[in-house]
Parts: C-alpha cells; sequence; structure tokens
C-alpha cells in the first residue's frame, strides 16, 4: 500500500512539475508566433539535426556494450540492444531521465546471472555521461569565458562536478561505501548485495581502456547533441554560435533530470533561459527545445515497437 501510495506521488510530482512549467512557459510566449517559426523552418537542417540525434543513441548503445564487455557480462548484443532501446521508451515518462536505466538493467537480468554487474555498467554508463557533460562544459566555458561569462552557469558546473565528484567517491571507496552500507546491517542480505555492486565497480579501475573509451564517446556525443540544437537554431532560422550550444547543452542535461516527464518543461524554460543570454527569443528557443525533445520521442517510439514486440500478448 505504502508502495502503491509512493509511486502515485512520484506520478503526480512529475506531471505537476512539467505541466506547471509548460503553463508558465506558454503563458510567456506568443504560441502563434511559435507555430509560424516553426512552418517556415528548413527542414532540410532538421533532418540533419534528426540524424545527428540517431548517431548519438547509436554511440551511447555501442559505450554501454563496451563497458558490459569490459566487466565481463556474457550477453548477447542483440538482448543488450533491445533492452537499451526499451530504456530509451521508459526514459520519456519515468521520473527522471535515469529512469529508463533501471528498466534496460532489469531487462538484462534474463540474459546473465550476474546482476551485480549489470547494475554497475548502468551506473558507469551513467557516470562516463556525466563525466563527459562536465569536461565539456568546463573546456567551452572556458575558451569562450569573455563572452559566455554568468555566475549562474559557473556554480551550475560547479555543483554537477561536486555532485558528481561524491557519487564516483561513493561508489568507488571501499572504506566510505562500506560505512555507508551499515545501516543495512540488520538486513544482510540488502548489504551483501549492496557490496557486490562496489566490488563490481571497482573491477573497471583496472579496464583503463574501457574508462577512457567511455568517456570519450560521452564527450563526443554531448558535442554531437549540441550540434543537433544547433542544426535545429539554423533551421528555424536563428544564428547561434555552436560554443554557446556546448556549454548550454550539458546543463540543460542537467535540468532534465528533475522529476518531469521525460524532461519536459523543465528542459523547455532552461533552454528559453540559457539561449536567451544569446539573444534567442522565447519563441525561438521553446521551438528547439521542443522540437528536440521530437526527436527524442520519436526514437522513444522505436522502443516501444521493441517492447510491445518482447512481452506476452496479456501483458500488452
Amino acid at each position: 500500500m505504502v508502495a502503491k501510495v509512493k509511486e502515485m506521488f512520484l506520478l503526480f510530482l512529475r506531471l505537476g512539475l512539467s505541466a506547471a512549467l509548460l503553463f508558465y512557459l506558454f503563458t510567456k510566449i506568443d504560441i502563434e508566433k511559435m507555430a509560424g517559426v516553426i512552418k517556415e523552418a528548413n527542414f532540410s537542417y532538421l533532418f540533419l539535426a534528426f540524424f545527428f540525434m540517431l548517431v548519438i543513441y547509436s554511440l551511447v548503445l555501442v559505450r554501454w556494450n563496451i563497458l558490459i564487455q569490459y566487466l565481463g557480462i556474457k550477453a548477447p548484443f542483440k538482448s543488450v540492444t533491445r533492452c537499451f532501446l526499451i530504456g530509451s521508451f521508459f526514459n520519456l515518462f519515468l521520473p527522471t531521465s535515469t529512469g529508463g536505466d533501471v528498466v534496460k538493467a532489469i531487462g538484462l537480468f534474463r540474459d546473465t546471472d550476474e546482476k551485480a554487474k549489470v547494475v554497475a555498467s548502468v551506473l558507469l554508463d551513467r557516470i562516463a555521461g556525466l563525466v563527459a557533460m562536465i569536461i565539456v562544459a568546463v573546456v567551452a566555458f572556458v575558451v569562450a569565458f569573455r563572452i559566455a561569462y554568468d555566475p549562474f552557469l559557473l556554480a551550475a558546473i560547479g555543483f554537477v562536478s561536486l555532485g558528481t565528484g561524491l557519487g564516483v567517491t561513493f561508489f568507488f571507496n571501499e572504506r566510505f561505501y562500506s560505512f555507508v552500507c551499515q545501516i543495512f546491517n540488520r538486513a544482510p542480505n540488502i548489504k551483501n548485495k549492496l557490496m557486490e555492486l562496489h566490488y563490481a565497480m571497482v573491477l573497471i579501475k583496472k579496464k583503463r581502456r574501457a574508462i577512457f573509451l567511455s568517456i570519450g564517446i560521452s564527450c563526443f556525443t554531448q558535442i554531437l547533441l549540441a550540434t543537433t540544437f544547433y542544426l535545429t537554431a539554423k533551421g528555424l532560422h536563428q544564428e547561434v554560435g555552436l560554443v554557446y550550444c556546448i556549454i548550454f547543452v550539458p546543463l540543460i542535461c542537467i535540468a532534465s533530470a528533475l522529476p518531469s516527464i521525460g524532461g519536459l518543461g523543465v528542459r523547455d524554460v532552461s533552454s528559453v533561459y540559457l539561449f536567451s543570454k544569446v539573444g534567442v527569443t522565447a519563441v525561438t528557443a521553446a521551438s528547439m527545445s521542443l522540437i528536440n525533445f521530437l526527436y527524442m520521442a520519436i526514437f522513444g517510439l522505436i522502443g516501444a515497437i521493441v517492447y510491445v514486440c518482447s512481452v506476452s500478448r496479456r501483458r500488452v
């Protein structure tokens, strides 16, 4: 009963946040102007941006598979791909952008008994993405310091860097991890499972090539994602420097992790706030954000089809 109440609370929380932010956004912009901006778009740039998004998803899949292989998990690539696609679908409406990670981990449990390693691969995959966000944002911020300096951006980058650093310390420092796990002393099964997760994650410390590959791929995907915003802006006849997209997009992605429906509302308000700093109108910035969400939704629909084909008729 308590679990159901919690689930309902989380559902209403993310529905409420997305609805409230979208309502606020659409009271501040002219919807007719937005429709006009999209109607007059250069769709060649928009199709190119969508192609880049497909490349991004493909690279993220490769990144997760690399970690799976280096952790010694014996799972066929077909199953990894299926779980990844289904996870991408559930990412659209689960509590945060990490909700789909839980789904794809559970999905891969069917193909291996090494559950701790599967969870470790998902967490390492997420950490690699966060580290890449920080690296790309910091480098772009330093390069464009004179024209892009903003205390809010600096504080946001610092906050995310601190949070990621604490997360890495927690999972990889055995003494700290063991100390925290003492709260489960009365539940030894849970504590043992958590320690198995720690030992699975530290395996990657001996696989430096996997670390560099996953972070390198993540940095490249961050630049590609920024490029999709850049191309979308050009498709809407708006000139925005690529360096600004490289700075802003990682921060928009981090904001999208807040409880919402696929990041809706949070992503859009963040985009309007950040891109307004470089002269982009609220109408255009909101259109850029919603179009990029549409790219994600299309890819998510592919995952939905895979999910429907993967479950029994009764579950559908």
